[in-house]
C-alpha cells in the first residue's frame, strides 16, 4: 500500500544488502554480522547517492566526475549552490475521512471491518469518559494529578489498533488509550492514579504513570523524550532476536527540541532497527508554540536528514491514523527499518491539572477543535453512515463507560495504600546501610508527629 511515504533508501538497495550480507555470515556472530552489513551498506549507497544526485541536481556538474569520501561518492559541480532551508511547499498531510465523515474520493486506506471499527470508537469513547471524570475527581482533591487526552483519541486508539499484542509500545504521559486497547481494565487506571496496594507501581510513581509488563507497554516518566532512545535500542534488540515485531514509541513536538529525539532518530537509522517514531504534533509543548519551536516544516521533513522513511498524517482522522500506522508497522518488521510517523492534532485539553491554557491561547481556538473538528465525531458520523451506529447506542455507550468508571474510583479509594516498607524494596537484592538509615529516619519522624503523615499507610 502506497500512502505518501517519503523513501531516504531504495528498497531494492536494502534488500540486496541484507541478502549478500546473511549469505557470508550467517554462521557468524551478532557482532561480526552487523559490521559488514554496514560496509555493505556504505558500498550500495554510493551509487544511490550519485543516482539522486542526477535526479535533483543538473546545474553545471559533470555527472562522469565524483570524489570518492567515506560514505559514497559525490558528485562535482562547478555551481555555488546551498541548499535551501526549506521547501516551496509543505509536506502533505494523509487523509481518508473530512471533517464531515465522508470518504475522500480516490484515497487508498487500509479497509477494517464492522467488528474492529465499532470496537475503536467504543474505546475513543471509553477514554474520553475517563478522562473528564478523572479530570474532576482531581479537581474535587481525590486525586493529586491528572493530564488527558482530549483531542487526541484517535491517535491512541487507531494506532493502537494497528499494532499487535507482541509489538512493544515506549509511551509518553498522552497514550494511556494504547493501554486501554490492549486490555489494561478502568480498574487498573484507577488504582495507579490512587497509589493504593493495588498499583503494580506500589504508589511510588505519581499518578499517569501507567506500565504493564503483561500488554508490553513501558511504564511511562516524566523526564521529556527519554524514551526515543530507549526505543531504538529494544527495537534493535527484537532484530537480533529475530522476532515478527516492532517498536512504537510516542512523543510529542515539544521532544523534537530535545537532544534524545536526534539521537534516538540517528541510532535507529544506524542500526535500522524495526522502531516506529510516532509524534504527536499537537500545536503546543505547553504553553509553547511550535512555531516558536523549530523552523522546520515540522516533524515528518526532519526524517529525511536522518535517512528515515517518514509520513504526515492526519491525526484527527481513526482511518488515516489506522492504515498509515499498519503500513509502517509492516515496512518496519519487513523491511527491518524505522519510521516516523507525525500525527496532525491539537491538544484540546489543559497540558494537565497543573496548567491552565486560557493563558496563552484562544478560547474559541480551543472550541473549534474541542467541537467542529473533534476525532470521535468525524469516526461516529462514518460508522453511522454505514449503517453500523445509532443514536441509541451513543447512549448506553456512554451511560455505561460512566458508571464504570465511577464505580473503579469508589473502589479504589477503598483499598488500603501501600506499606511504607515498600518505599525502599525492589531496588536492591539486599537494601544497602544508607537505605536502611533513611527507613529509621522516617519510621522515627514519623513517630514524633504522627498528625502530619497520613493515617491510611501501614507501617
Amino acid at each position: 500500500m502506497e500512502i505518501l511515504f517519503s523513501k531516504s533508501r531504495s528498497l531494492n538497495y536494502l534488500l540486496q544488502s541484507s541478502r549478500t550480507c546473511w549469505h557470508h555470515y550467517r554462521n557468524k556472530s551478532a557482532a561480526i554480522f552487523f559490521i559488514p552489513r554496514r560496509f555493505e551498506s556504505i558500498k550500495a549507497g554510493e551509487q544511490l547517492d550519485v543516482y539522486n544526485y542526477k535526479e535533483d541536481y543538473h546545474d553545471g556538474h559533470d555527472e562522469h566526475q565524483t570524489l570518492n569520501f567515506p560514505g559514497g561518492k559525490v558528485p562535482i559541480t562547478s555551481q555555488m549552490k546551498f541548499i535551501s532551508e526549506s521547501s516551496e511547499k509543505r509536506l502533505p498531510c494523509y487523509r481518508v475521512l473530512d471533517d464531515d465523515g465522508y470518504l475522500i474520493p480516490g484515497t487508498i486506506f487500509e479497509q477494517v471491518s464492522k467488528g474492529l471499527a465499532l470496537n475503536m470508537y467504543s474505546t475513543m469513547v471509553t477514554l474520553q469518559t475517563m478522562d473528564t471524570i478523572f479530570y474532576e475527581a482531581q479537581r474535587q482533591g481525590r486525586l493529586s494529578f491528572y493530564l488527558t487526552s482530549t483531542g487526541e483519541e484517535a491517535i491512541n486508539i487507531a494506532s493502537a489498533a494497528a499494532l499487535t499484542p507482541d509489538d512493544i509500545v515506549l509511551p509518553q504521559y498522552r497514550e494511556p488509550g494504547v493501554l486501554l486497547w490492549r486490555g489494561f481494565t478502568l480498574q487498573e487506571f484507577a488504582d495507579q492514579l490512587f497509589g493504593n496496594k493495588a498499583d503494580y507501581g506500589k504508589g511510588r510513581q505519581m499518578p499517569i504513570h501507567y506500565g504493564s509488563n503483561k500488554l508490553n507497554y513501558f511504564t511511562v516518566s516524566s523526564p521529556l523524550t527519554t524514551q526515543l532512545p530507549q526505543a531504538a535500542g529494544v527495537a534493535y534488540s527484537l532484530k537480533m532476536d529475530k522476532k515478527e515485531a516492532c517498536v512504537v514509541v510516542y512523543f510529542g513536538d515539544g521532544s523534537t527540541s530535545e537532544g534524545d529525539f536526534h539521537a534516538g532518530l540517528n541510532f535507529a537509522a544506524v542500526m535500522e532497527a524495526p522502531v516506529i517514531f510516532l509524534c504527536r504534533n499537537n500545536g503546543w509543548a505547553i504553553s509553547t508554540p511550535v512555531t516558536e519551536q523549530f523552523r522546520s516544516d515540522g516533524i515528518a521533513i526532519k526524517g529525511q536528514a536522518y535517512g528515515i522513511r517518514s509520513i504526515r498524517v492526519d491525526g484527527n482522522d481513526a482511518l488515516a491514523v489506522y492504515s498509515a500506522t499498519r503500513a509502517a508497522r509492516q515496512m518496519a518488521i519487513k523491511e527491518r527499518r524505522p519510521i516516523l510517523v507525525e500525527a496532525m492534532t491539537y491538544r484540546v485539553s489543559h497540558h494537565s491539572t497543573s496548567d491552565d491554557s486560557t493563558k496563552y491561547r484562544c478560547v474559541k481556538e480551543i472550541e473549534q477543535w474541542k467541537t467542529a473538528k473533534s476525532p470521535i465525531t468525524r469516526f461516529r458520523k462514518w460508522i453511522q453512515r454505514n449503517g453500523w451506529w445509532a443514536d441509541q447506542n451513543e447512549t448506553g455507550l456512554r451511560k455505561n463507560s460512566r458508571k464504570q468508571i465511577v464505580e473503579a474510583i469508589q473502589a479504589a479509594e477503598k483499598v488500603e495504600k501501600p506499606p511504607l516498607t515498600d518505599l525502599f524494596s525492589d531496588v536492591y537484592d539486599k537494601m544497602p546501610s544508607n537505605l536502611q538509615e533513611q527507613e529509621r529516619f522516617i519510621r522515627d519522624t514519623i513517630k514524633r508527629y504522627p498528625k502530619e503523615y497520613p493515617f491510611d499507610v501501614p507501617q
